[in-house]
């Protein structure tokens, strides 16, 4: 495994428990608006964390942590991923996934293993819109249906959230997802907010007014549908 990010306690990355969060290196998108940037252009100048590293800090924590999650970049793009996972649950602990859904191969197997306890993936537009969006070529729109299937079927809990970009998402687009997504999981929008590390500064975030606008568009088809970052 390629970590190069560790944050020792979060309270909002895995709903509900208190947990840490892992970074892995790469990522096969190169979504202008991410906001981890170096993991996915620069991840060699970044301090390599240790496997036995990790391990070793969530054995210490124990009683303490309850959960960890794995983000990145693109976990699901690491070989070592499944096994460990395995030596992370050994600990007790439960795993959250932070994937883009664009390796179903590994998810899959991941779920039927019962390797995953919660799992979050991010939408990055409607089908029409994704290249553009993730500004990538050669990976597949089916891939990324397989995942959404995959979920709806995991039996564990999940979400699938959406990150809005004023300049990259349209009131076309979120009736497109509308219909495109199974009615039943959460669904978030959440607010594009800039930083230091966004791979492509300049974007803005939607007003509150649209970010609104768009959840009720979802809530026309989908039962549950949440707004993040906006107050």
């Amino acid at each position: 495994m390629d970590f190069r990010g560790l944050q020792k306690t979060t309270l909002l990355d895995y709903p509900g428990i208190i947990a840490a969060t892992v970074f892995t290196a790469g990522c096969n998108f190169r979504c202008p608006f991410c906001h981890n940037g170096d993991l996915v252009l620069a991840a060699n100048s970044l301090p390599r964390i240790e496997e036995t590293e990790v391990l070793s800090f969530l054995q210490k924590r124990k009683g303490i942590l309850k959960g960890l999650c794995i983000s990145g970049g693109e976990p699901t793009l690491q070989k070592g991923l499944p096994e460990f996972i395995q030596k992370v649950k050994d600990l007790g602990y439960l795993v959250k996934l932070d994937t883009n859904g664009s390796n179903p191969e590994m998810l899959k197997d991941l779920l039927e293993n019962d390797l995953l306890s919660y799992v979050a993936m991010d939408i990055k537009n409607s089908p029409d819109s994704y290249e553009k969006t993730t500004d990538a070529t050669g990976f597949s729109m089916e891939a990324i249906s397989k995942s959404i299937e995959l979920l709806r079927q995991a039996g564990i809990p999940c979400e699938f959230r959406t990150t809005l970009v004023k300049e990259l998402h349209t009131e076309a687009d979120i009736r497109a997802i509308a219909h495109w997504f199974p009615k039943e999981i959460p669904y978030y929008l959440q607010c594009y907010e800039e930083n230091e590390q966004v791979i492509k500064p300049g974007f803005h975030p939607p007003t509150k007014e649209a970010m609104k606008r768009y959840q009720e568009i979802l809530s026309e088809k989908l039962e549950q549908v949440y707004l993040r970052g906006v107050s």
